[in-house]
C-alpha cells in the first residue's frame, strides 16, 4: 500500500487547496519562512504590472506555520498534477518533497513549492511598504492581488496561526483601498 501524500499549503492553498482532502492538520516546515518574494504574472498581477505572492523563503533557523493536507486515497496522481499545472506555471516554484511535523506529533513528507531565488520572479528584497503598495493595485487572472492577502490572512487567523508581516501588510493595504473583504 502507497503511503498517503501530504501537501505543505502556507498560502493560498490553506484556503483553496482544490484537491480532495482527507485530512488537513496544522503543521510546521523548519528552514523556510512565508514571504511575498514572487512577483505575480499570471494569477495577481500582469507580465506589465506584476503583482505579489507568497512563497516559501529559505530561512536558516526560522520556520513556517501551515496546513498539512493529507489527500483522499485514490486521488494522489490527480492532486499532483492538479498542483504542477497551478504551482508551475512560470517555472519560479520549484516542486520539493519537505519533512514537515503536524501538531498531532508525526512527521511527515510533503510535496511544497519553494521559491527558486535564481528566477527572474524572484523578489526578496522588497521592504513591506513596497510589498502593501503592489498588493493594493495588482490585479490578475484570479482576481485583485489584496483579495488573495486577506483571504490568506482571515484564514491563518482563523486557525489560531500568527504571521505578523501579514497581519502589518493587510492593515496597509486596506488603508490604501476599498477592501473587498469582509
Amino acid at each position: 500500500m502507497e503511503p498517503p501524500l501530504w501537501v505543505f499549503g502556507y498560502g493560498s492553498l490553506i484556503w483553496d487547496p482544490g484537491f480532495p482532502v482527507a485530512r488537513s492538520v496544522i503543521a510546521r516546515l523548519d528552514g523556510w519562512h512565508r514571504s511575498f518574494c514572487m512577483h505575480s504574472i499570471h494569477y495577481r498581477g500582469t507580465a506589465t504590472d506584476p503583482g505579489l505572492v507568497l512563497a516559501l523563503d529559505a530561512a536558516p533557523g526560522g520556520s513556517c506555520l501551515g496546513v498539512g493536507f493529507q489527500v483522499m486515497p485514490g486521488a494522489e496522481a490527480e492532486t499532483l498534477a492538479a498542483l504542477r499545472k497551478r504551482e508551475l506555471v512560470s517555472n519560479a516554484y520549484l516542486e520539493r518533497w519537505l519533512p514537515v511535523r503536524l501538531a498531532t506529533g508525526e512527521t511527515v513528507e510533503a510535496v511544497g513549492y519553494v521559491i527558486d531565488p535564481d528566477h527572474g520572479q524572484y523578489c526578496g528584497d522588497l521592504d513591506l511598504e513596497a510589498q502593501a503598495q503592489i498588493i493594493a493595485r495588482a490585479a490578475g487572472e484570479r482576481g485583485p492581488n489584496r483579495d488573495y492577502l486577506l483571504y490568506t490572512v482571515a484564514h491563518l487567523q482563523s486557525l489560531g496561526i500568527s504571521d505578523p508581516d501579514l497581519c502589518w501588510l493587510a492593515t496597509r493595504v486596506r488603508a490604501l483601498g476599498n477592501d473587498p473583504v469582509s
